[in-house]
């Protein structure tokens, strides 16, 4: 008997020595500059398993005792091989090395390492800022969101148009992240550049579905975009200067090895010139990137990140039109143990907006603050298992508009619109799975919660109903309100509740093919109002409340990843279905500029995308790329409420104005020698949806065109040819100062594409006619990069 009892004990403490598991941990990092890095694939190739670095470089990942090869691999840098003896837990930071001393290597940073294939995670495309500064845009200024442009499913209203368009999906159903900031405004000059400044970027992420649980607020897509930390290990500054602007930034250590700082400015000059024409105009911006970074110790990190940017455009000092963006973030990463990484985030937003009106004699400014608290934690709890959750909580303030006299004798009497106030709160947790080595999966669950608090003043209607329709003329039009009361800030006057499921799967048949699926619903209790084609800095955001509801989402998508001839290419198609719910509308003749009571014009309808997205990249050799093809459909419906109604555009779907059924790019590097290197993208896109009249009837002598069904007609098709060529001189091999000339030319054959169509009577004739309007022809450019 004593003998059986040892035998079991002895079979037992083998088996718990063999089941014994240990940690490896650690950050890795840049060795140039001791910037952290995202996405570093930590692989076993022995185990076929592996995890990645998070957004501020730390990896962790928990195996059984043993004796491994480990490989650490990222696009760009050398891939370091090591040994681990894994019999205790183990901290591993690591240094990675660039493969060259270019200025930017010009690389797709797209992870096409076969753990990509195994990742539940779909929808999404990530580019480096070398990416984004080889792709000829206008005037030769490198643009993050131009950039985005040419990847599939993503496309804007045209040239100069602000924002973009994701999946069918509206301008402000984009969530914009800037180091965790909300930025509200992404473009600058009206949308002929973004507000990111592409030296002081480190990465950038859009996801267009299967959106992980951390992240709420919009309904069609996040973009996340990270600025560098600062080089830690010496003064470096880089910068270019342009046709129409120039940027400058410099970074270096405030303590070697420990703490770093970085400085970016842009500004656009070609302002400077106009008078030497005789013109009294002026367009220009400016835009300042800061940050901070200090490691107090092995376990705790803090950051303190900064955005400021401001546009001014003018005419004759009459009229002068101010916005821009300022955000301000500080982060505190701690990490509790090897498995455990946390990090808390203070974060203010503000948007301005502000235009005076000399000839008029006011000044009329509105915008929307929040401030923002998150804690996130990432639990790392096995190789196959890792845990994210956290909260969010975001306190806005919106300011629809305020007017007052710019001189004592202007007569215009000092008015505020009312202002509003709303509250939203997050919890989430997110589970990263593998469960089998053929099948991994991502879900999760989010909570989100809004309130809208009392105002100074809020309408009162007949029957709660704010719209009405009017049975005679068939037309929606505002109610009257019955009485006004007030409230205090303390009140509620509307509250909402969502719960958000994410999940997302993948199953790979081998190493090179994989198929993924995913669901998503998201909630966005934010609203843009604006009944343009693209967002313009006058357009105002107003929170849900007692009649606006909060837009809701649900998206499905499925698709085929394929790594060809051993990762040299990779093929990647997916197709979606997007359905949202309240969906807001506007009633026709809606007035939105400076409306008080915004709920009469205003009606909750739906919407609904789907399409087939097609993305093959060439991802090695001197030739590299990528063609995309998008075949989408994206509409919108508002019906009748009742049997007595007819609806918006008589209750039938009709094409929104960022329906575009085709959109083909081509994008194209080819490094010719260390010297050389060319670049040539392609677009084509359906033209986008607009109104024609289809009559005109005529009035006391005036002539009045009247209109059909909503967007039932389209602007010619648009497309274009942009090429540039990049100069790397050989001197930059033997001394500190490297530079590059950038040569441009975009829309090579001076396509004269069509912005808008309007019509007018020909006063010679009487005929009517159709004027075309366009922004660019063709624009050839020189930039000159340097750093030293």
């Amino acid at each position: 008997m004593k003998n059986t009892i040892f035998v079991l004990a002895l079979l037992v403490s083998l088996v718990t020595y063999s089941q014994q598991k240990y940690t490896l941990s650690g950050t890795i990092i840049e060795a140039e500059t001791g910037e952290t890095l995202i996405g570093v694939n930590v692989i076993f190739p022995e185990l076929r398993t592996g995890t990645t670095t998070n957004e501020y470089g730390f990896y962790s990942i928990t195996l059984a005792e043993g004796t491994y090869q480990v490989n650490f691999s990222s696009l760009g840098f050398t891939t370091l091989s090591e040994t681990i003896d894994l019999n205790q837990d183990i901290v591993r930071d690591v240094s990675l090395s660039g493969d060259t001393e270019q200025l930017d290597e010009v690389v797709i940073s797209a992870d096409v390492e076969r753990a990509s294939i195994k990742a539940p995670q779909m929808s999404v495309n990530t580019l480096t800022a070398g990416t984004i500064k080889s792709i000829p845009v206008v005037l030769g200024e490198a643009d993050v969101i131009k950039s985005l442009l040419l990847l599939p499913g993503v496309t804007n209203a045209g040239e100069a148009a602000s924002g973009f368009n994701v999946r069918g999906g509206a301008a402000d159903q984009n969530l914009i992240l800037l180091d965790e900031a909300t930025i509200f405004n992404s473009s600058h000059l009206f949308g002929f550049f973004s507000v990111f400044n592409p030296d002081a970027i480190k990465d950038v992420k859009l996801f267009k579905g299967g959106i992980p649980a951390r992240y709420g607020g919009r309904v069609s897509s996040v973009l996340e975009i990270f600025q560098k930390e600062g080089n830690s290990k010496e003064y470096k500054f880089n910068g270019g200067i342009g046709a129409v602007s120039s940027r400058l930034l410099a970074e270096g250590p405030l303590v070697k090895d420990k703490a770093a700082f970085l400085v970016g400015g842009r500004a656009s000059y070609a302002h400077l010139f106009l008078p030497l024409f005789d013109i009294d105009n002026s367009a220009y911006f400016y835009d300042l990137n800061t940050k901070l970074n200090y490691r107090l110790n092995d376990r705790n990190n803090i950051f303190l990140s900064g955005y400021f940017g401001r546009d001014l455009f003018s005419i004759n000092d009459s009229f002068v039109n101010t916005y821009g963006n300022a955000v301000v973030n500080f982060r505190w990463n701690h990490i509790f143990s090897d498995k455990l990484f946390s990090n808390l985030s203070l974060i203010y937003s503000d948007y301005f907006y502000g235009l005076e009106l000399d000839f008029v004699g006011f000044e009329w400014n509105s915008g929307i603050q929040n401030f923002n608290l998150k804690y996130d934690l990432k639990h790392y709890l096995t190789d196959k298992l890792q845990v994210n959750y956290g909260l969010n909580n975001i306190y806005y303030s919106f300011n629809p508009g305020k007017i007052e006299p710019n001189s004592s004798d202007s007569g215009i009497l000092e008015e505020q619109l009312i202002k509003k106030y709303a509250n939203e709160f997050a919890a989430y947790v997110d589970v990263e799975h593998d469960i089998t080595e053929n099948l991994s999966m991502q879900y999760g669950l989010r909570l989100s919660h809004f309130i809208r608090f009392g105002q100074d003043e809020i309408n009162v209607y007949a029957d709660n109903n704010p719209v009405i329709f009017d049975p005679l003329l068939l037309i929606y039009q505002g109610a009257d309100p019955i009485d006004t009361v007030a409230s205090s800030r303390s009140d509620q006057l509307a509250s909402f509740t969502n719960l958000e499921p994410r999940v997302s799967a993948a199953f790979t048949f081998d190493d090179d093919h994989s198929i993924k699926g995913s669901y998503t619903r998201l909630t966005q209790y934010l609203h843009l109002l604006s009944n343009t084609s693209s967002p313009t800095p006058l357009d105002v955001w107003t929170p849900s409340g007692p009649f606006v509801e909060p837009q809701i989402l649900d998206q499905y998508a499925f698709g085929f990843f394929k790594n060809l001839w051993d990762g040299d290419y990779t093929l990647e198609t997916e197709v979606y279905y997007k359905d949202i719910k309240n969906r807001i509308d506007y009633i026709d003749g809606a007035d939105l500029i400076a409306n008080n009571a915004i709920e009469q014009v205003i009606l909750n309808g739906q919407a609904r995308a789907y399409g087939w997205e097609f993305l093959l990249r060439k991802n090695t050799g001197k030739l590299q790329g990528w063609l995309a093809y998008t075949l989408s459909k994206s509409e919108q419906r508002t019906p009748p409420r009742n049997e007595n109604e007819i609806g918006i555009n008589s209750g039938e779907w009709y094409n929104t104005p960022y329906d575009k059924p085709h959109d083909i790019s081509l994008y194209a590097n080819y490094e010719l020698n260390d010297k050389w290197s060319f670049n040539t993208n392609f677009v084509f896109q359906t033209g986008r949806p607009t109104n024609y009249p289809i009559g005109q009837f005529e009035f006391q002598e005036i002539v009045i065109p009247y209109f059909g069904l909503r967007n039932i007609e389209r602007l010619p098709d648009y497309h274009r040819i942009d090429i540039s060529a990049t100069l790397k001189p050989r001197k930059n091999k033997d001394r500190n100062w490297y530079s590059e000339w950038v040569f441009s030319i975009y829309n090579l054959y001076n396509r004269r594409n069509a912005a808008s169509i309007n019509f007018r009577q020909n006063e010679d004739t009487g005929v009517n006619e159709a004027i075309r309007t366009s922004i660019f022809g063709i624009i050839p450019s020189v930039t000159y990069n340097f750093k030293f």
